[in-house]
């Protein structure tokens, strides 16, 4: 069998477009320079905001769009975690160290701010953070993961939430980059 690469594919018809996931800048440029590149899908949300330096400009200068997943923060920043007890013992997030000892208390007294400004804001602390990621750019496309229809018309309700650039700033002034307690995943 002989081996087909992702361009020859989209070539012959097999695919139409190629995205990659949790790629570096160096594997994003190197990748783009062999065929254009439609989409990256990497982790983004208010408590994990590192590829704003570079990756996040780079998609930018190549037309590339970003697929954030775990724009939620995996639920914490929904507010509906209140305690670890709130998760179920075979939740996975239990072994994720931001779900963890002081780093959930120290990630949880942020997302009480969260939701102290979504109230102010008229809006639910999901729809803050959503709406937040939407006014980063319009190549971004969150896909927060749900268990309710209740949950996807709260989320779609991010749709009808805008910021003054005073708003935006206490945001990023709350959760700046590198404020989340813990890693995003666990150890080994």
């Amino acid at each position: 069998m002989r081996k087909l690469t992702r361009k020859s594919q989209v070539q012959q018809g097999k695919i139409r477009y190629i995205g990659l996931s949790e790629a570096s800048a160096e594997t994003i440029r190197r990748a783009n320079a062999v065929h254009p590149i439609t989409a990256l899908q990497t982790e983004y949300s208010l408590w994990c905001r590192e590829l704003e330096d570079e990756i996040l400009p780079l998609l930018g200068e190549l037309n590339i769009g970003l697929v954030p997943y775990s724009p939620l923060g995996r639920g914490f920043l929904t507010g509906q975690i209140r305690s670890i007890d709130d998760l179920q013992e075979d939740d996975y997030r239990r072994h994720y160290p931001r779900f963890q000892g002081e780093n959930f208390e120290k990630n949880l007294e942020v997302v009480h701010m969260i939701q102290e400004l979504a109230m102010q804001k008229g809006c639910t602390a999901s729809q803050l953070a959503l709406a937040w990621l939407l006014e980063k750019g319009e190549h971004i496309v969150p896909i927060p993961g749900t268990r309710s229809l209740e949950r996807v018309h709260e989320n779609l309700g991010a749709l009808q939430v805008s910021f003054t650039n005073d708003e935006l700033a206490e945001i990023e002034r709350i959760t700046p980059k590198g404020f989340a307690a813990g890693g995003r995943y666990p150890i080994g």
